[in-house]
């Protein structure tokens, strides 16, 4: 007799592995389906995400949270205009550990790969399979997203992330470093615990720079890195190949739905992730945003009425219209940024320097902005 499923989620990335998680835990019986692989220039993955208390506090309840060598914490943060313009977060006048932890992507997927094979209430299967709900965490590119008739509005950014990770001639200091230059938003993400002395480099370039770029030799691009970083970290050599994708703005019109009729096997579906929204990842909130997505998901299902199926729209209305108001905010200032420095003239230079100078000086303004950004109420 085929098993009985409560959720389908399809898509087996962070976002949906920790989302079957938090089910299995309220005793749901979850059918996790992989995605397509994404397409991916470089061989192996060169990924490192910036994660906040609530993340972290969300994967170490699920044991899923990666050992030190591979959350390195952010004890400081730097940012550095195209001018004199600059701001800087401390997390000890917070009264934290860190600002935020770079957590490497393979180590933590496979944490959550570990915790997914013992649980009993979570089964891989190879194709999606019937179930009250559907869930669609498959990121960006979702196939399924289309199968439901939901209209994914993009605007893409005129500039590519380029990734990829350097050692340095000096330690990182637990500093994660930004500049926001005229040609692209570098940022350096400290890596291999406190003492250690390489970064995660994730550089946005205009697009039409993108080729020259990849194309340069490991050790021309080292230099291309050491000049746009000003030296910080003194010299820098490549460890790793380099990975580029072309960056966007994008949400789904709907985010839940009932299902139509034919072979899904579902009442309902639902999206998280990247499958809902995409944002620049200037701010590096992008697995935040998903991660935040899923708890509340697994909250409001947490909570339904004991009569309520997992299907009932009203929860996931509910829950769309949570995370949608969410979502504004750190949309609309993303894209303010990004707007705001791939502006050269003189008179914007001196406006966003201006406005940098004021905002370093802000005081409860600057502490808000630090404590939303770390998933602080």
């Amino acid at each position: 007799m085929a098993p009985t499923f409560d959720i389908c989620i399809r898509g087996t990335g962070i976002v949906g592995r920790t989302l079957a998680l938090l089910l299995a835990r309220e005793r749901l019986k979850v059918a996790l389906v992989p995605a397509p692989a994404p397409h991916n220039t470089a061989a192996t993955d060169v990924r490192a995400y910036a994660l906040n208390a609530a993340s972290r506090s969300l994967l170490e309840s699920l044991r899923s949270w990666p050992d030190a060598e591979h959350a390195t914490g952010v004890k400081h943060m730097q940012v550095q205009g195209d001018q004199d313009g600059c701001v800087h977060f401390d997390a000890a006048p917070q009264g934290v550990e860190a600002l935020a932890w770079i957590v490497d992507v393979p180590a933590l997927e496979e944490r959550l790969a570990q915790a997914v094979r013992f649980q009993p209430l979570v089964e891989v299967v190879d194709a999606p399979v019937a179930a009250p709900l559907t869930v669609v965490c498959e990121g960006r590119a979702s196939t399924t997203r289309s199968e439901f008739g939901v209209h994914f509005d993009v605007t893409p950014y005129a500039q590519h992330a380029i990734a990829t990770r350097v050692r340095c001639e000096h330690p990182h200091g637990q500093v994660a470093r930004q500049w926001f230059l005229p040609q692209g938003i570098l940022a350096f993400l400290p890596l291999e615990g406190d003492q250690g002395n390489s970064v995660a480099v994730v550089w946005s370039v205009p697009e039409e720079q993108v080729a020259t770029l990849m194309a340069l030799s490991a050790d021309a691009f080292a230099q291309e890195l050491q000049t746009a970083s000003q030296q910080a970290l003194g010299g820098l050599s490549l460890i790793t190949e380099r990975a580029a994708w072309p960056l966007q703005l994008a949400r789904a019109d709907r985010w839940c739905g009932a299902a139509p009729t034919g072979g899904t096997g579902a009442r309902s579906w639902v999206l998280a992730g990247d499958a809902a929204h995409n944002v620049h990842p200037l701010a590096g909130q992008g697995l935040n945003l998903g991660l935040a997505d899923v708890a509340a998901l697994a909250d409001v299902l947490r909570t339904r009425d004991y009569w309520r199926s997992v299907a009932d729209l009203r929860l996931l209305r509910r829950y769309e219209r949570q995370r949608k108001a969410a979502l504004v905010a750190m949309g609309l200032a993303t894209d303010g940024l990004q707007q705001l420095f791939a502006r050269q003239e003189a008179p914007w230079q001196a406006l966003r320097n201006w406005g940098m100078k004021g905002f370093e000086r802000s005081g409860l303004l600057k502490d808000f902005v630090a404590r939303q950004a770390m998933g602080m109420r």
